[in-house]
């Protein structure tokens, strides 16, 4: 059945979208739609930049060769895009299919827009270290979060600029998180990159009336207050550049299509901006839903100057709001049991063997089988697989590795992670610095020995039995954990499998979906996937019958948000890696961590998933 859209007459013509544009299974990307940044005298400035930032439209260019880095710069944002779509629609009745497709189309641009972050930041904490060499006092860091955006728009990957959404966007969830403001914009949930109130202006309304369709409450604005379910959202303009108000609003633009979006029972999309730990800038940005409009009034301002104030209801029948999962998740960090004196088995079921504690929750049923398993961090190969151990080359790098170390130069001459840990792009395998290399142990070609760093509960789960969430915000591209357990080789573990064990886990199953972190290839023509360094074909299987970790418990997924990336830093046989896990995108605290297991095949005859 092909996606119902709503008309929205008499606010704007809408009609069903052509076959070619939506046909219940995709959405078109017109590269020709790109985003138009509405300026408003009114602004409601609250993009964070620090005090040592370049000018945010400095710097959006494609990346060129070092020895012309200064040549043919060229500002995505000098170049005037064309217009939004004036066309409003809703989107009603999608199937299940549809919901899975728009979900993956957002997840892979959200993939593409983090990678490429780290790739873009990095480039320019090279830069700025080469300035550094022959310049003296503060370098400013690039916009990195803008020059992504502006890569993006220009190939026409923006999303949803066909049609403007009203209401929920699909693809989009509530409890969503966004690091960076530009994000919003990528993905058409709030179009505009300063004003707090996203809307159809009257120039392009077929009916002279300016519409609004969504609002950013960040605590811009000293009147503003937030309950949760009822917001009463003070009006754009009248400010300062210091965000004070110094003068009396006026009903038009934003705050006049909120008043019209009242009148015709339009909802907005609510989005939430605060501070968060864990979160890349200062701000992280949470999508909470759908709320309508109940009343608008003129009022005098805590400053004294009049104000327009909204009256937002959420909607019901909604998914919790995503602001207060992760108040709640900040809650149980700090006390467990206050938060929920019902549910927890045990506060670390590492018992002290990672880093940081791994809670254990159940509030379904009396079952404790997750403590009757010994707690392993660390892979345990078979004895032949460290017979040449000792005779593997490790670097001599004393201060750390840079480009030359030999480490480094088995993944290709490239760096594997950045300066924060979060892995560039995946690869077959990676080459990491191990027990034989002179280097220190917080050198950053050591990322996935470090242990766990983020809080995981195991919970008990009524759909997947047993499930694993953080209570951090873990950004895209960092380590999360080793799959561990004890590797058996293909003759054990087919013999194994004839005595009805059912507790192997097959490394060859798990698919590539390294390669989509990383993957350049619709925004560089010349991207290559990576090949090197190649391995042989893994036939082992992992045994987590008797001993596991944290990662056992993680749920299959055709759409995962956590990848396989295969690691070697302690011996040299290449047909028995490590497999580290890393987030493919921004993980909210609470939301399940999931893998791709795969599928079978004629060895393994059945996929064996933990849970």
């Amino acid at each position: 059945m092909e996606p119902k859209l709503e008309s929205l007459e008499p606010l704007e013509s809408v009609h069903r979208l052509d076959d070619d544009k939506f046909d219940g299974s995709g959405m078109n990307l017109n590269a020709n739609n790109a985003n138009n940044f509405e300026e408003d005298e009114h602004v409601n400035v609250d993009l964070d930049f620090d005090e040592d930032v370049m000018d945010p439209y400095a710097l959006a260019i494609v990346p060129v060769a070092e020895d012309n880095q200064l040549a043919h710069v060229e500002s995505a944002y000098r170049r005037k895009p064309p217009p939004r779509s004036a066309e409003l629609v809703r989107v009603t009745n999608l199937e299940i299919e549809d919901e899975r497709y728009f979900r993956e189309l957002v997840r892979r641009t959200r993939i593409l827009y983090d990678s490429l972050w780290i790739h873009c930041m990095l480039e320019d904490d090279i830069r700025r270290r080469n300035v550094m060499n022959v310049m003296s006092g503060r370098i400013p860091r690039a916009r990195g979060d803008m020059k992504v955006a502006a890569l993006m728009r220009d190939r026409g990957l923006w999303l949803n600029q066909d049609k403007r959404f009203v209401g929920p966007i699909p693809g989009i969830h509530v409890g969503d998180v966004f690091c960076f403001r530009m994000e919003l914009c990528v993905l058409g949930i709030h179009g505009q990159i300063q004003a707090g109130i996203d809307y159809l202006s009257s120039k392009q309304s077929s009916n002279g009336e300016p519409i609004a369709t969504s609002v950013i409450v960040s605590g811009g604005y000293e009147d503003d207050e937030d309950s949760g379910d009822v917001i009463v959202y003070t009006g754009h303009g009248g400010q300062d550049k210091n965000s004070r108000q110094v003068v009396h609003q006026k009903l038009e633009g934003g705050n006049l299509g909120m008043e019209r979006s009242m009148h015709h029972g339009v909802e907005v999309r609510v989005v939430r901006g605060f501070k968060y730990k864990g979160g890349i800038g200062e701000k992280v940005y949470v999508y909470d839903g759908i709320y309508k409009i109940e009343e608008y009034w003129f009022d005098v301002g805590k400053s004294g100057f009049g104000v327009y104030k909204f009256k937002l209801v959420r909607m019901e029948g909604q998914p919790e709001m995503g602001s207060s999962i992760l108040k709640f998740a900040e809650s149980i960090r700090t006390n467990p049991l206050a938060a929920r004196p019902v549910g927890y088995v045990s506060l670390d079921m590492s018992r002290n063997k990672e880093q940081v504690p791994v809670f254990l929750f159940n509030d379904i049923d009396d079952n404790h089988e997750p403590l009757t398993f010994d707690y392993q961090v660390t892979t345990i190969f078979p004895p032949f697989v460290y017979h040449n151990a000792r005779s593997a080359s490790g670097c001599n790098c004393v201060d750390g590795c840079a480009l030359d170390c030999v480490c480094v130069k088995k993944n290709g001459g490239e760096c594997a992670y950045d300066l924060n840990g979060r892995i560039l792009r995946g690869k077959p395998i990676i080459f990491k610095c191990g027990p034989f290399c002179s280097c220190p142990s917080n050198c950053m070609n050591r990322v996935s020995q470090k242990g766990v760093k983020n809080r995981f509960e195991v919970f008990r789960s009524m759909e997947t039995g047993w499930g694993v969430r953080s209570l951090d915000l873990i950004q895209a591209g960092s380590f999360i954990c080793e799959y561990t357990g004890v590797v058996l080789t293909r003759d054990q573990a087919q013999v194994f499998t004839m005595n009805g064990e059912d507790s192997l886990v097959y490394p060859n199953r798990f698919g590539e979906r390294w390669a989509e972190w990383g993957d350049f290839s619709q925004v560089y023509s010349d991207y290559v996937r990576p090949s090197y360094p190649s391995i042989p074909p893994l036939e082992f299987a992992i045994d987590v019958s008797k001993m596991r970790n944290v990662a056992c418990y993680m749920s299959h997924s055709p759409c995962p948000n956590v990848f396989v990336q295969l690691v070697m830093y302690d011996h040299a046989h290449t047909a028995f890696p490590h497999l580290m896990l890393f987030a493919m995108e921004n993980i909210p605290p609470m939301r399940e961590l999931s893998l791709d297991y795969g599928a079978a095949d004629e060895w393994t005859e059945k996929l064996a998933i933990c849970n």
